[in-house]
């Protein structure tokens, strides 16, 4: 079997749920309290893609503006970038416009887009319709998935 390796950077806003959807991921399980991610945190996923084994680097950046200059250094040679933001936030969906504009201008070579609006469980409260979403994703070539780490539902559109 085939076998390759791929980094993953996660980035967004403070508390749209990166590391929460990490975990899911990582562990099929929802933990309530978590402490933010100060820097970024690394881990290793293996999955199997049309019988390709993909090595996974995936790194869950910090969502505070302190740590905004040491983005750089995680971004570095990804192969791809979830932008996630809270569907029930506008300001965390502005701010995955400027984290595409940065990585579009800073990384080089080939770098896979994915927007990923988080929190969908919160239906009554959501201001970013899908339509909103779905086109800006469109407009860098991006898909746009909706997910809720907490209910475990994930969906493009």
């Amino acid at each position: 079997m085939k076998t390759v390796a791929v980094k993953i950077v996660i980035l967004g806003s403070q508390g749209v749920g990166k590391t929460s959807l990490v975990t899911r991921y990582e562990t099929k399980s929802f933990q309530k309290n978590t402490s933010s991610t100060i820097g970024a945190s690394f881990s290793n996923v293996d999955a199997i893609i049309d019988d390709v084994k993909v090595k996974m680097q995936v790194w869950d950046t910090a969502g505070q503006e302190r740590f905004r200059s040491m983005a750089p250094m995680y971004y570095r040679g990804a192969n791809a970038a979830l932008l996630v933001f809270d569907l029930t936030k506008y300001d965390t969906f502005t701010d995955v416009k400027a984290w595409a504009h940065e990585l579009t201008h800073r990384v080089e070579g080939e770098l896979m887009l994915v927007v990923v609006g988080n929190k969908v469980d919160l239906a009554e409260q959501r201001v970013v319709q899908a339509a909103t979403a779905r086109n800006y994703a469109a407009s860098i070539g991006a898909p746009f998935f909706e997910t809720s780490a907490l209910d475990n539902t994930g969906e493009s559109s």
